[in-house]
């Protein structure tokens, strides 16, 4: 994975090239910043710009919780050498909480407080630092009690507040040679298990197996949806030839690694799909 160029790669069309202003003017506004990184796209490019506008009075912070993927963690790491970017890795409490481990729906609730609590105590050593975030306009319209945790600790979303959607960040992220710009999009495991089965270490290490071993085929978007002893496989329509060609190495896998039963959902891949039980049936 190459680090960005010193040059950016091309031009942005007038709109992006104003959000782009806008944001950088945002991040100077602050005088220190911590910035919750995942190593997803979006959070990557806020702590990226932070680091590129404040320099050393930018930290980015990423919880090592079971819940984040070992590989989405080696890449923060990555990503920070590279960068030359100051970066400190957390373990967050968040499974020590009943309230999380029962999964209700507002799970992402517990998680995110317990994220950002410790990024407010970080904060104030960090010489009251601002806490950023890397929600984006798209975000809004979804299903997320995470977002009332951000409110409740004051946390800011610079690309929210400037207007990017994710198809924004993806084109700036290219802008900058930012080697993550087209990473598939990724959520926390405990988003894989349906509301009220209970949420464990070993369940999002079954589920991070899984996962894993569909990556290693070459399926790059992928989500194993964990239904105690089912496991529903979602990859893109287009992926579904691969899948049925690997049928019986998947399934030989995915039973030595706890599941009895293995299916693939027909619609395929969406975002957050486990939340369509939250929504009213339609008539």
């Amino acid at each position: 994975m190459e680090s960005p160029h010193p040059e950016e790669q091309s031009a942005l069309p007038p709109p992006l090239e104003r959000k782009y202003g806008a944001l950088l003017e945002y991040l100077g506004g602050f005088e220190r910043a911590v910035t919750a990184f995942s190593g997803g796209v979006d959070s990557s490019l806020v702590a990226f710009l932070a680091h590129r506008v404040l320099g050393e009075r930018a930290l980015a912070v990423t919880s090592a919780s079971p819940s984040l993927n070992r590989a989405d963690l080696a890449l923060t790491r990555e990503l920070a050498g590279q960068w030359g970017m100051a970066h400190e890795v957390i373990e967050t409490a968040e499974l020590e909480n009943p309230d999380y481990l029962a999964n209700p729906t507002n799970r992402c609730y517990f998680c995110k407080t317990a994220l950002y609590s410790d990024l407010t105590g970080i904060a104030r050593r960090y010489n009251e630092a601002a806490i950023l975030n890397g929600t984006n306009v798209d975000d809004l319209g979804d299903h997320r009690p995470g977002l009332t945790a951000a409110e409740e600790h004051r946390v800011h979303s610079p690309l929210a507040d400037c207007g990017f959607g994710k198809a924004d960040i993806r084109q700036l992220a290219r802008h900058l040679g930012l080697p993550n710009a087209d990473k598939p999009q990724a959520a926390c495991l405990s988003s894989r298990v349906p509301y009220g089965l209970s949420i464990s270490v070993p369940v999002l290490e079954q589920i991070e197996q899984a996962e894993r071993f569909l990556k290693n085929l070459g399926l790059e978007q992928v989500r194993v949806r964990h239904h105690d002893t089912v496991a529903r496989i979602e990859v893109m329509p287009e992926d579904f030839p691969k899948v049925l060609e690997h049928r019986e190495a998947i399934d030989r896998a995915f039973r030595e690694f706890g599941y009895r039963y293995v299916t693939l959902d027909l619609l395929g891949f969406r975002s957050g799909s486990l939340n369509e039980a939250l929504k009213p049936k339609q008539r």
